[in-house]
């Protein structure tokens, strides 16, 4: 990708905006960086850009500007039928996200994990399980460090896995992952789509172009995910806790099975896991199913699965008063992952009291 005198416009001045901005003027494009807020009430981090000769826009961006603009990298949170990014796309300029930008440039292979619900669980183990099978790793994405960040550091043998949400998943143009994971698909972000239907195609995007080199890692308890198995050209592995499965990985009484080939074996089981509740059984065979097709090995996997530990803010037991066992779950942003923790809770004896808002 030729960056060197390229005009172009970065939207948002956000963590995603801000590397955006950064990467594209270290390398010798012309970048202004604009969002809706006054300047004054950006982070000193959006205003130090000014020394490296970003240009700082805030309002409304003039049209004289739009003119000369031929790429656009817009932010996460930003719509992509925002006003600029219209104008340019319209007269032939490119509109990309921070992710698909990042992708251009980014060394070795990729597993990218997307859904509703346990994306961030999910990337997080899968993060540990190939740094200790011994694998060259970095983790980062919409779970805290942008993928533009990790840009520097990847080698050819590097695996990156990040995670990605349905925003991010909007702008990608050519991104292509070795290893794609979808955990489940449930209403959410009803406020950016029309229809849950518009925001299930946005989380499919993150297969569009992959290869039968490749692989899809799929829900198969969740009616939407299960459906675009037969779709895909990657080679597609399924996992379930409610069935087992002819092919994929599965729940078996306690004892979580991956079969294949004809063949099965017992990866770990759930007397092993710290992770409470049948939604991170599932986030569990994801990760799994992840490591084995990055080439992980079982015993390695078992290993770490064993030591993880929630991560902060998502079912984190934070104390035990006078008997009484509190946790935070305040990433449960929606009805669905709320209702996933209350079943996990209530595998105990005891009364559940719920502090909700």
């Amino acid at each position: 990708m030729e960056i060197i005198g390229r005009k172009t416009l970065v939207l948002g001045a956000g963590k995603s905006g801000i590397a955006s901005a950064k990467f594209l003027a270290e390398r010798g494009a012309v970048v202004a960086l604009h969002d809706k807020k006054p300047i004054e009430n950006w982070s000193d981090e959006a205003r130090s850009l000014k020394n490296e000769k970003v240009g700082l826009l805030d309002g409304q961006i003039p049209s004289w500007l739009l003119d000369q603009i031929d790429l656009v990298v817009i932010s996460p949170g930003i719509p992509t039928n925002t006003i600029p990014a219209r104008y340019v796309d319209r007269k032939d300029g490119e509109v990309i996200g921070e992710v698909e930008l990042a992708y251009r440039f980014l060394k070795g292979r990729i597993v990218e994990i997307t859904g509703s619900n346990g994306k961030t669980t999910t990337t997080t183990l899968i993060g540990e399980i190939l740094k200790n099978a011994g694998i060259e790793t970095q983790v980062g994405g919409n779970i805290g460090t942008p993928l533009l960040s990790l840009t520097e550091k990847a080698t050819d043998a590097t695996w990156t896995v990040a995670e990605l949400s349905s925003f991010q998943l909007e702008t990608i143009r050519e991104f292509r992952p070795n290893v794609a994971v979808c955990t489940n698909v449930t209403p959410n972000h009803m406020d950016r789509y029309d229809f849950f239907s518009d925001y299930a195609a946005a989380k499919h995007r993150l297969f569009m172009n992959q290869t039968a080199e490749d692989v899809a890692i799929l829900n198969a308890d969740d009616e939407t995910t299960a459906a675009w198995a037969s779709g895909l050209r990657a080679h597609v592995v399924l996992f379930s806790v409610r069935k087992e499965l002819d092919e994929g990985l599965f729940l078996r009484g306690r004892e979580l099975v991956c079969r294949a080939n004809g063949k099965e074996k017992i990866l770990t089981t759930r007397d092993r896991m710290t992770l409470r509740g049948i939604h991170n059984i599932q986030n569990v065979l994801a990760s799994l199913a992840a490591g084995l097709a990055c080439g992980a090995s079982p015993d390695s996997m078992r290993e770490t699965v064993r030591n993880f530990k929630a991560v902060e803010h998502r079912l984190e037991f934070v104390a035990d008063v006078r008997g009484v066992k509190f946790y935070n779950d305040s990433k449960a942003t929606s009805v669905d992952a709320t209702l996933k923790a209350l079943e996990a809770l209530s595998e105990d004896d005891g009364e559940i009291i719920l502090i909700l808002g």
